[in-house]
């Protein structure tokens, strides 16, 4: 058969199964696009914590790259697909099929999560293994406290607690006891990980049980510290335990479609469409998680009654100031917001160190004072 049969029989294959190629084609973007944002969400979330290992944070950036290459190629054979329905039709289908599967990929992503190993115990540090109230192992270490306080501090999304080593260690120079926990499902820890925290809250409350059983901490002296994901877990879990006296939450801005809804005031339609696509996402994570969506920041800390927070914003993030400015309304005075002139992202230590520990350990110590920690 010569080139131009093989091209006719070809075309009159096509023609017979019109369906068939477009199912096909579609399978293509669907696929296409889960792997984008699987590849997108494992380059960044593991990349963001070690934005100061240049190798590693190159490799994890390409990795990233390519999922944002897969979705272009999705974007391509969904407009190829479409285009012959009709203009109009072929935007709305197209566009309707790709936040779809946007929304589902972010939502898988979220709930299944790589499994980012487990780093070393800083000199000086306790390997400690600490169990939650619904039964998950947790791993991590303990700096003993010289002061009588101690903080259970939390990393972010994709990270570990050895990527805090350098937060922590300042803080206990300042003589603070540090616990640091794996979050479950990341490192050395058990249970499912979760990359929006939903878990988190009962986590840093086991962390709580566990300093309070310690000799060398005052348990009326106990605060919590966390970054993005890490903020917010303490931030919820101070709305429900009161055994929580201070936080500081750097990078915190949201976990739940409630805690996105500024977004429409802020940014107009540009913000309502994310709202929505955000809101549909989170609805996905519901149903793929045991987890129960948690309160919203803003209702945590106000059912924290008289807890103060120092909320640290990035200079470089607006989303951050924007946040902690609309959290600090909801404290009522018991609110300190801080931005960085500069700072990327949870970079604050690494921007201006001197200043985040002047500051930092300046508001733990008012805090977390003998005076304050007495009844």
């Amino acid at each position: 058969m010569d080139r131009r049969s093989r091209e006719g029989a070809a075309a009159t294959r096509t023609a017979r199964h019109p369906g068939q190629s477009s199912t096909t084609a579609l399978l293509s973007v669907c696929g296409l696009t889960i792997l984008a944002w699987v590849l997108v969400s494992f380059g960044i979330g593991l990349g963001l914590p070690r934005l100061d290992r240049g190798g590693l944070a190159l490799v994890l950036g390409g990795v990233a790259l390519l999922g944002v290459s897969a979705f272009v190629a999705a974007c391509i054979i969904a407009i190829r697909v479409f285009r012959s329905w009709g203009g109009a039709m072929a935007g709305v289908c197209a566009g309707a099929l790709l936040v779809g599967v946007y929304a589902l990929s972010i939502a898988f992503a979220a709930v299944l999560p790589p499994h980012p190993p487990a780093g070393a115990v800083p000199s000086g540090g306790q390997a400690v293994t600490i169990e939650t109230a619904d039964g998950v192992m947790l791993s991590g270490w303990y700096l003993p406290s010289r002061n009588g306080a101690a903080l259970v501090l939390r990393h972010g999304a994709g990270g570990v607690a050895a990527d805090l080593a350098g937060h922590a260690r300042m803080l206990n120079h300042a003589g603070y006891g540090v616990l640091a926990t794996d979050a479950r499902g990341h490192g050395g820890s058990g249970g499912r990980g979760m990359e929006l925290g939903w878990y988190g809250d009962l986590d840093t409350r086991a962390g709580v049980d566990f300093l309070v059983r310690r000799a060398d901490v005052d348990p009326g002296r106990i605060g919590a510290a966390g970054f993005s994901m890490g903020g917010e877990e303490a931030i919820g879990a101070s709305g429900a335990d009161d055994r929580i006296r201070a936080v500081v939450a750097e990078g915190a801005t949201g976990r739940t479609a409630a805690d996105k809804a500024w977004l429409s005031e802020e940014y107009g339609f540009r913000g309502a469409v994310q709202a929505q696509l955000d809101g549909m996402t989170y609805a996905l994570v519901d149903g793929l998680t045991d987890a129960a969506p948690p309160s919203t920041l803003a209702d945590s800390i106000r059912a924290s009654g008289t807890t103060p927070y120092l909320l640290i914003a990035a200079g470089e993030v607006p989303d951050e100031q924007s946040v902690a400015a609309r959290l600090a309304a909801a404290g009522a005075g018991r609110v300190e917001v801080w931005v960085i002139s500069g700072a990327g992202h949870t970079g604050g230590l690494r921007e201006d160190p001197d200043a985040w520990r002047e500051r930092v350990v300046a508001f733990l110590d008012r805090s977390l004072s003998p005076a304050a920690g007495s009844p």
